[in-house]
């Protein structure tokens, strides 16, 4: 029996401590939901600091008189810091499994189109070049066409050439003759000539300056055949002097102290050919050389005296 009372008493003293526990609690919680009204600052940590609510006090003196104040603490209630719960881990369902694929298949499918863009571009680059050597070589034969239609050409027309032939039947006398080397007949359209005393080359005009010819001086136009020459000037030691002008100028010339220089121009061009476009020129350049008894004339001057187009 006095074990049976024990446990029966310790029972009622068990639920009487539970019932204290829970009156604590509902205090607690009250407590609580009165500072849910203070501020609160968020720790470095994550954790919430709420700053508890100190109790107005009343103006009026009732504090004094009032039993359930002196009942309650009036020391600071402890802060509470509550933390917040960790984020639930991420699942992994049907969504992001097919999320996931979908970026794996486009990261492939972009690799795939970028090494075909390379591709493309490779094959690109080889046509082009192979392209530019091709035109390369179009380029170069149709220049050796052109060339060797020219030259077919350039063979085909008649060409002017000047020469110095001395007289057979006339001493210490001379012809120049303009005759055609080419295989097509040469027009003649003008022929013009001038007389310049110097001391040697080098005291010429870089460029030949011939006199302008009038209206009424031109002469005929020749037609030579291919092998024809004609006689364009004629020069004999007796004339020297009528060249000269003055006996002083004759006396440099006959001690080579000057010299006597002869030069032409020939313009020709094709029998059928029309227009200034076809016209070709001949320049000719000859040095008198005077001697005691017997006298020369030579070709001679500087390369622009002497060249043909």
């Amino acid at each position: 029996m006095n074990c049976y009372s024990a446990y029966i008493m310790s029972r009622r003293w068990a639920v009487l401590i539970a019932l204290f526990a829970l009156m604590h609690a509902g205090a607690a919680i009250a407590a609580q939901d009165t500072s849910d009204t203070a501020p609160s600052h968020l720790n470095p940590d994550g954790s919430v600091t709420r700053t508890p609510h100190k109790p107005a006090t009343p103006t009026d003196g009732s504090a004094a008189t009032n039993p359930a104040s002196e009942e309650t603490p009036t020391s600071n209630q402890p802060q509470i810091i509550v933390n917040p719960p960790a984020p639930p881990p991420m699942e992994w369902g049907w969504r992001q499994q097919l999320t996931w694929g979908a970026t794996i298949v486009l990261a492939v499918l972009g690799y795939v189109g970028i090494m075909l863009a390379l591709r493309t571009l490779k094959s690109i680059d080889k046509h082009l070049e192979s392209g530019g050597a091709v035109t390369k070589v179009a380029m170069d034969t149709a220049n050796a066409a052109l060339a060797l239609a020219q030259a077919i050409a350039s063979s085909e027309r008649p060409w002017i050439v000047v020469t110095v032939e001395p007289f057979l039947t006339m001493e210490n006398s001379f012809k120049v003759m303009a005759s055609n080397r080419g295989r097509s007949p040469a027009r003649i359209v003008s022929s013009v000539d001038q007389v310049k005393i110097a001391v040697d080359e080098t005291n010429l005009a870089k460029v030949p300056e011939f006199e302008k010819v009038e209206a009424g001086d031109e002469p005929e136009p020749i037609v030579l055949l291919p092998g024809e020459a004609t006689g364009i000037w004629a020069l004999n030691r007796e004339d020297l002097g009528t060249i000269c002008k003055t006996p002083e100028v004759l006396k440099k010339v006959e001690r080579w102290e000057e010299t006597l220089f002869l030069f032409g121009r020939i313009q020709y061009m094709e029998l059928s050919a029309v227009g200034e476009a076809q016209m070709h020129e001949t320049f000719w350049c000859c040095r008198y050389i005077h001697g005691e008894k017997s006298s020369a004339l030579v070709m001679a001057g500087p390369p622009a005296y002497n060249k043909h187009s």
